[in-house]
This record gives structure tokens, C-alpha cells and sequence, in this order.
């Protein structure tokens, strides 16, 4: 099977995290004085204060809340990143085929390297989706992995690089006519992270051929289009807000 034997190829990418920004809020509190109707001398009674609520302060760094968990302890839901069943961008188009949650993080992986790896990260989830371009040429498998920290999950998308990769997300065949063929053939594989998440791919073509350089290319744009507008875009808004 072939796979990318370091992560600064192509399909490897570090997502644009967008930086936290600190929000300042203005407090303006009134206070009421009494005047006697009358007229009369009496000092007005002093107003006790009011205590300023606090405002929250966002985690700095390039990945905010989303660097780890304890800033982001509300796991991922699948409806949270894979929730849209139709994908387009710049005529490029994609359908979802079929989506998976897994507690039991080893169950969405394969290879001993990686299953350590995942367990060394506290992992606590693993959701997958699979998807087919509009001609069902070509399709994959994207997962997301939820780890303790940011260099967790940097230590489980870089896990088994190398010529031939040992360790990856397992494809999640579809029932249609076209992604059920998922995990039959070779395939491009590797992972990419945003803070405290790991996201790991599966793509190859419909019958199963070796990708070259050319194919590459076109299943890294698949990969791009998809996680652009699925993953990290819910990733990009845990960042900036949390959970």
C-alpha cells in the first residue's frame, strides 16, 4: 500500500489557525440617587457597589481553546463536523456515504504503533466519514481523533511514516456504488492536527490503483476540499469559542 514517507508531503498539512483574540467588553453601571420630595437635606444613601462580572479570557497561542482538552473538554459530535451531506468548492463537489462514532479509539485504527499512540493520548473518540466525488472516481475516509494534547496529537498523525505505512485510520466502506469499494486497493494515507485533535485520512480510488504522482495531487485536493469545510471549520470555531 502507498503511503507519504514523511509529513511535510503534500497531503500533510498544518491547518491556518485563527488567532484568539481577546475580547474587551465596556461596563457601565448608574447610580441612582433619592431626593427627598420635600426638599429636604437629607444626603442621598450611598449606593454599594456592584461587582464587574468577569470576562472570559481566551487561551493564547495559535490554537486557543482547542490546544487541549482542559480548554476543550466537551467532546466532538459527528453532527458537529461531518454534518453536511453535500460538499462543493470551486466546482468540485462530494457526497457523504456513511459516518461512524467510536469510543474505543482502537477500533477506527489499524496498526500497533498507532493504537499506542492513541492510548499514550488519552484518546476518547474517534469519528469517521466517508465520502465520494461526484463521479465516484475518488474516495475516502476522514477521521478525527480527540487527544490530551497538542503534542499527543502530533505523536499520532506522524506515527508509522515511512515508505510502506503500517499504521492508519481504517476505511469505512459505504453501502453505495462507489464507497463501498473503500479499503480495496491502495491508497494515500497520513494525518494532519489542529491543537489537540489529530485528523487522519484514508483516500484512494474507486478500482484500487496505485496513485502516482498526478493522482496524488488529486486526492490531496480531495482531502483539502473535504476537511476545509467539515473539520476544520467546526475545529476553527472550538479555537475561538471552545466546546
Amino acid at each position: 500500500m502507498g503511503y507519504p514517507d514523511h509529513p511535510s508531503r503534500p497531503l500533510w498539512r498544518q491547518p491556518v489557525a485563527i488567532v484568539a483574540i481577546l475580547l474587551g467588553a465596556g461596563l457601565a453601571v448608574a447610580f441612582g440617587f433619592w431626593v427627598s420630595a420635600r426638599g429636604e437635606d437629607t444626603p442621598p444613601p450611598k449606593a454599594e457597589p456592584k461587582p464587574s462580572p468577569s470576562i472570559p479570557q481566551i487561551p493564547g497561542g495559535r490554537y486557543g481553546y482547542t490546544a487541549a482538552r482542559s480548554t476543550d473538554p466537551k467532546p466532538l459530535t459527528t453532527k458537529e463536523i461531518f454534518g453536511r451531506n453535500k460538499i462543493t468548492n470551486e466546482g468540485r463537489s462530494y457526497a457523504v456515504t456513511t459516518r461512524r462514532y467510536d469510543k474505543n479509539c482502537k477500533d477506527a485504527i489499524s496498526g500497533e504503533k498507532l493504537e499506542k499512540a492513541l492510548k499514550a493520548a488519552s484518546c476518547n473518540q474517534i469519528i469517521r466519514a466517508s465520502f465520494r466525488d461526484a463521479k465516484g472516481v475518488v474516495i475516502g475516509t476522514v477521521g478525527v481523533a480527540n487527544l490530551k494534547t497538542s503534542a499527543g496529537a502530533k505523536k499520532v498523525a506522524g506515527v508509522g511514516a515511512g515508505k510502506e505505512r503500517k499504521d492508519f485510520l481504517k476505511p469505512l466502506p459505504g453501502k453505495d456504488e462507489y464507497s463501498k469499494f473503500l479499503g480495496q486497493g491502495e491508497a494515500y494515507a497520513g494525518g494532519w492536527t489542529h491543537g489537540h485533535y489529530a485528523v487522519l485520512l484514508w483516500f484512494q480510488f474507486k478500482d484500487g490503483h496505485e496513485p502516482k504522482k498526478a493522482d496524488i495531487k488529486r486526492l490531496t485536493q480531495a482531502a483539502i476540499d473535504i476537511t476545509n469545510q467539515t473539520v476544520f471549520a467546526a475545529l476553527d470555531v472550538r479555537t475561538i469559542h471552545g466546546g
